[in-house]
């Protein structure tokens, strides 16, 4: 379904008589809604939830699907994104947090007034890696939420960072679902040392979930919160869970560290992405705090419990 035109959205908005964000009731989402990044993992749950509430959202892509959403053909790169942009109220930024402070400008002047955008924990546990490229991903994190922070409190938009940790989808990312597949393949799934280190996987759908909450909560007005899951379990019990969510018994077999940083080497060709440091930080507890998201909008997050 294709979006109507920039003077019509303005028509809606002005025979409907929409009230500004000050007028509203603290519970709710002021319209019209954007989402950013909405082919993500995160984007389907919240693209259905918001039509699940009754509102009716607008999603940018480079390459719009072909469904019944109101797609914007658009690119956040884009010089004149602003032409593109019909009238915004609340904006979800789903996309890679780096990709949206070159779109502000835009997005104000087509009128957003709350932003709750995603960034991740890699900001922080990726900061001293020894590996160049996770280094330059938190400090690509830590600028791009400190110039949207700087924008937004200048321009007088109410933002919201959420930061996730480890997200899933049952068979759709590259973290627990890449777990799953080698498994499927090699029935047995080596692990560096005991995997002893702390994980907490946290599921898209909860993350839709807890940003909808964070819209329309006034506390979680200018704050950025660490979102974990349910709880809190060792890699290697993460591990089992997903041998436990392919109908397998758990097979795993703990290298030594040197032994398994050797056949994560030899393997690097067939699986891209694949660094030494993924081996070491199975020893590394990787955890947050979220009770502060628990406390300003009620996020309540599922144990880790993945189905295949």
């Amino acid at each position: 379904m294709g979006c109507p035109a920039r003077d019509d959205y303005r028509e809606k908005m002005d025979a409907e008589n929409t009230p500004s964000p000050k007028e509203l009731a603290p519970s709710s989402l002021a319209s019209p809604v954007l989402v950013l990044g909405a082919t993500s993992l995160i984007g389907d749950f919240l693209l259905a939830r918001l039509n699940a509430a009754g509102i009716e959202p607008m999603a940018l892509s480079r390459q719009p699907p072909s469904d019944d959403v109101c797609w914007v053909d658009a690119d956040l790169a884009d010089p004149d994104l602003a032409d593109e942009l019909p009238p915004v109220a609340t904006v979800f930024s789903l996309s890679p947090i780096w990709l949206l402070p070159q779109a502000l400008p835009a997005l104000k002047a087509a009128g957003m007034t709350r932003l709750v955008a995603f960034s991740s924990t890699s900001r922080f546990t990726k900061q001293n890696s020894p590996d160049a490229a996770e280094r330059g991903v938190a400090k690509a994190l830590a600028d791009a939420e400190a110039k949207v922070e700087a924008f937004c409190a200048e321009r007088g938009v109410a933002w919201t960072i959420l930061r996730p940790t480890l997200i899933y989808v049952e068979g759709r990312d590259g973290n627990v679902s890449r777990l799953a597949s080698l498994i499927q393949r090699f029935k047995i799934l080596p692990l560096s040392g005991r995997g002893e280190g702390l994980r907490q996987p946290v599921h898209a759908e909860d993350l839709a979930i807890g940003a909808l909450a964070a819209a329309a909560a006034p506390a979680a007005h200018d704050k950025a919160y660490d979102l974990t899951g349910g709880e809190t379990l060792t890699y290697r019990v993460m591990a089992q869970r997903v041998f436990e969510g392919l109908g397998r018994r758990p097979a795993i077999l703990s290298l030594p560290p040197w032994l398994f940083r050797l056949l994560l080497t030899l393997a690097r060709p067939f699986y891209p992405g694949a660094t030494a440091t993924m081996g070491d930080r199975m020893a590394q507890d990787l955890t947050f705090d979220d009770a502060p998201a628990r406390r300003d909008f009620g996020w309540a997050p599922r144990d880790f419990r993945p189905r295949f």
